[in-house]
């Protein structure tokens, strides 16, 4: 039987959608009753599996509960019900700058988004060169990252995110700023994971990249869990109705 890396198993997360709001005690006491709002369902009752060693693709509309997924498998958001459980060291990269201070140097968020990620300094230093070279960012990584553009910010955040060695890697849209030079890096880079045994989790709307790196892919439609599989298959399904 094959090990699953990732097991997600009914999964439901709710946001709470407010028309009106007491602002304050005051506004609270002279309207005499509570904010009104709805309970919106982000994820309703998702369930799936991702094997270990594999890329796992999340595919589906704008709003389609994507990204607010990614978002509990990284533990930034939990769950109102269900469970996510994961089997090994995970490391994620979902949006541009995530985990970056804006005023320190590229060099020092290095090390900040090193030791968010769980490695010592020591390791940090040890990987420092081959961050900063497969990044492309030499010349300005004295510079503080808030002068740096959306790509360069993906290009070191997904470095670092690589460079832990993770069992897991969740990884989001983001990785469609990157040139063309830096995707096929990417590409490049996924397959010596995959080799590894390593497990690739991503978000992505080109469905050609989906069907050609992706082993399996999760459709999701308004929060819900519309087919589970095999690549070829669920995109089929999925561009047949867009």
């Amino acid at each position: 039987m094959t090990q699953n890396a990732v097991v997600v198993d009914d999964v439901s997360k709710k946001f709470r959608m407010y028309h009106e709001h007491n602002n304050s005690l005051k506004a609270a006491l002279m309207r005499g009753r509570k904010s009104v709002h709805d309970d919106f369902w982000a994820l309703n009752n998702v369930s799936f599996e991702v094997p270990a060693g594999s890329t796992f693709g999340l595919i589906g509309r704008n709003g389609s509960g994507k990204s607010t997924l990614l978002k509990c498998l990284a533990r930034i958001l939990q769950p109102e019900s269900g469970t996510i459980t994961a089997n090994g060291r995970q490391a994620s990269l979902l949006e541009v700058g995530s985990g970056f201070h804006p005023e320190l140097s590229g060099r020092e968020n290095i090390f900040l988004n090193g030791s968010i990620l769980g490695m010592s300094r020591k390791e940090v230093t040890s990987k420092f060169d081959e961050i900063v070279a497969f990044s492309g960012v030499e010349k300005f990584i004295d510079q503080p990252v808030k002068n740096y553009s959306s790509g360069m910010y993906v290009r070191l955040g997904f470095s670092v995110a690589v460079s832990v060695t993770p069992d897991i890697l969740v990884v989001d849209e983001v990785l469609s700023v990157g040139d063309a030079t830096f995707q096929k890096r990417c590409r490049n880079k996924f397959q010596e994971m995959k080799k590894s045994g390593q497990t690739i989790i991503l978000v992505s709307h080109s469905m050609s990249t989906v069907e050609s790196m992706c082993d399996q892919v999760a459709w999701l439609d308004s929060g819900t869990l519309r087919q589970a599989g095999p690549a070829k298959g669920v995109i089929a399904a999925y561009t047949a109705t867009v």
